[in-house]
């Protein structure tokens, strides 16, 4: 029993304080904490162990029987890396764990919440998936005035970026093509740059498929300087299919590993100009002039020009197309599945009365949905409305910033942060097509018990969030998913701990679970009103492991820090 209250006796023990200044000659005192594991947790340890210590085959069973955690060897493995990631601490004996150093186990990074492997099925066709999205991607900041440059791109790709987009302008002596937000004060970088970037990229952080969206404003000479370049750049990496204007199904994830894909709007040959649509429309101020698109107003030279165009074409895997004329003209099946690309405005619009038509036009075709042309300091708008109607890319600046952005990349932490999630079946299933605005019964209910926090000390100064005391912490638990979904609860504020314990438990019932995204923000509390940020996360309800579970904290960029977590227990119950 005297190695299980390790802790709690070297807290008594330590005399450490803290002094915080309140005027000239007067300084408040406060005791310094360390990590202190709530009761339960010592009971917890007391259930699967004896002799205060805890081998392999206890360990083994907490897992399976607390954690929730499959039996078999993957689990026994894991057991393994347990003891040997603590062998070299000195609250590790022999016979096994002491309770200090299962308690360092429960808050360490190998007992995330997530699991850290691709564990979706990667077989289906590509439009049976969730893609990590770039919008604009490489753009340093706002929309309107700042540099382009290949860092945002590395940069998204290193994130686990699937889809790069980039906008094809001619250079100003027309003679190579540049990349830019065309009709905008915002620099140029050359799209030989962007490519060579995405090459030395591109599957560093995920092996699955790559796509480039061209948004193309270039003659068919230019169209002709491209293919080469893409061809020569890209090689084997670039996946060409013999048919793509006859595709009747994308192919699936697993068959296109460490391949790169491009998907624009074809040039006109006589395949297509039947079935000619507007371009897509060109965003913010390039919104004025659709003329100005040169592959819009250029009439065909002869030959010359129609053999450079099949060049081109023959680079494009994914055909899109802009819609045209009546709703319900958008949304038709083909014979040739497409890409249909709509604004964030013209998307929530028509999901109010044809909603049901999206879903099902995304069970085979994709969908990408882009900021509205007024967000020029890059902001971003709510993911749900498109992952709720099926739509796969849902295109983010990011470089941006805000909540939004923070449930971006809280979706795509799921399936092993590979860029591909597995749309949930309700979102597949063609005989009984999913209806957002049709609430469904409670499916369950996520159970969010919070014990308590540590880490800021380490990462912070003494004084960060306020001058004269320690900080006073609460814990802000949200559900973003479908409106019926939508919730935030509080858990009580400690005040001047560096190690707050709460212990509360929150409960969220759900009716769609399959796209819930719980959000986790700690605030420290000012009596000012303006209470300091101090670390968030976003994580998929749909991939949570149950069990008590370390839950790293970010800071506003997304960045975990290196010492903020909270030990969370998660359970789910059924209805």
């Amino acid at each position: 029993m005297a190695t299980k209250l390790g802790f709690r006796q070297a807290s008594r023990n330590k005399s450490i304080k803290e002094h915080f200044k309140v005027c000239f000659c007067f300084k408040r005192m406060f005791r310094l904490k360390v990590a202190e594991p709530p009761e339960e947790i010592n009971n917890i340890f007391d259930t699967y162990t004896q002799n205060g210590t805890m081998n392999m085959d206890e360990l083994y069973n907490f897992l399976v029987h607390f954690q929730g955690e499959e039996r078999g060897d993957d689990t026994k493995k894991h057991a393994q890396a347990v003891f040997h990631s603590l062998r070299h601490l000195n609250i590790f004996q022999r016979r096994g764990l002491h309770f200090d150093a299962f308690f360092r186990y429960l808050l360490g990074d190998l007992n995330g919440p997530l699991r850290d492997q691709v564990h979706h099925d990667m077989n289906s066709p590509l439009a049976h998936y969730f893609l990590y999205t770039g919008h604009n991607s490489y753009l340093t900041g706002n929309q309107f005035s700042s540099e382009s440059s290949t860092t945002p791109i590395i940069k998204a790709l290193k994130k686990g970026v699937r889809v790069i987009e980039l906008d094809l302008w001619p250079n100003s002596r027309e003679d190579d093509v540049d990349v830019r937000h065309g009709g905008t004060l915002t620099s140029s970088v050359k799209l030989r740059d962007c490519l060579n970037a995405i090459r030395d990229n591109a599957f560093e952080a995920s092996d699955y498929p790559l796509i480039i969206t061209f948004e193309d404003h270039i003659t068919p000479p230019l169209q002709r300087k491209v293919a080469k370049m893409v061809d020569d750049i890209f090689g084997d990496m670039l996946f060409r299919p013999d048919y793509s204007h006859q595709m009747k199904k994308f192919p699936s994830p697993e068959s296109l590993k460490g391949k790169i894909l491009i998907s624009t709007k074809p040039p006109e040959s006589p395949e297509n100009q039947g079935q000619k649509v507007q371009e897509e429309e060109v965003e913010w101020l390039e919104d004025k002039d659709d003329r100005s698109r040169v592959n819009d107003e250029d009439e065909s030279d002869g030959e010359s020009e129609e053999e450079e165009s099949l060049e081109y074409r023959n680079l494009i895997s994914i055909h899109a197309w802009k819609p045209k004329g009546k709703v319900e003209h958008w949304l038709l099946d083909h014979d040739q599945v497409r890409r249909l690309s709509l604004s964030e405005q013209v998307l929530e619009d028509i999901a109010r009365t044809r909603g049901t038509d999206i879903v099902r036009f995304t069970q085979n075709n994709l969908l990408r949905v882009y900021p509205k042309g007024s967000r020029m300091d890059s902001s971003n708008y709510d993911p749900m409305t498109g992952w709720m109607h099926g739509a796969q890319m849902v295109a983010f600046n990011m470089q941006g910033h805000g909540h939004f952005l923070w449930y971006m990349e809280g979706m795509f932490k799921a399936n092993g942060g590979c860029g591909y999630v597995k749309k949930p079946d309700i979102l597949l299933n063609n005989s009984e097509i999913y209806d957002s605005r049709v609430n469904r019964p409670i499916q369950k209910t996520l159970q969010v018990l919070v014990y308590m926090g540590e880490g800021w000390q380490s990462e912070f100064g003494q004084t960060h969030f306020d001058f004269y005391s320690p900080p006073d912490f609460r814990v802000q638990v949200g559900i973003h998913g479908v409106p019926a979904d939508i919730d935030t609860k509080v858990t009580r504020t400690i005040e001047d701990e560096w190690v707050p314990v709460w212990i509360e438990e929150l409960n969220f019932p759900l009716t769609c679970p399959e796209l819930a995204l719980l959000h986790i923000k700690v605030i420290e509390r000012d009596f000012s009103g303006q209470h300091d940020f101090a670390g968030q996360t976003c994580l998929p309800v749909s991939e949570l492991r149950e069990g008590i579970r370390s839950v790293r904290l970010c800071n506003r960029k997304g960045e975990p820090y290196k010492h903020v977590r909270l030990l969370v227990q998660f359970r789910f119950s059924n209805h």
